[in-house]
């Protein structure tokens, strides 16, 4: 369930990075694309720092830890943006 949860969140990421930064913009597709590689990527570094467990803290509501998920979706977010910032800054260069 926490990989499908960065996995989205990376492409929600992905499209956000590319709406806020015109320069890497590469279109929904792409931006879709790289944010859900970048989400899988985040995640998975995030679940290999401890993260999920560190994240209990924020309590669990009839199963489900509140904290992890957070934690997933902010993971797969920023790993969404960051691999879309890559993609656009070697497109750019490789155009230029």
């Amino acid at each position: 369930m926490e990989l499908i949860i960065s996995l989205i969140a990376g492409a929600v990421g992905g499209n956000a990075a590319g709406g806020l930064v015109k320069s890497i913009d590469q279109g929904t597709i792409i931006n879709s694309v790289a944010g859900i590689l970048g989400g899988g990527i985040g995640g998975t570094l995030l679940g290999m720092l401890g993260a999920p467990d560190l994240a209990g803290a924020a309590g669990a509501v009839e199963g489900l830890d509140i904290g992890a998920i957070l934690g997933q979706v902010a993971g797969g977010g920023v790993g969404g943006g960051a691999v879309l910032g890559i993609v656009g800054l070697l497109r750019n260069v490789l155009t230029a």
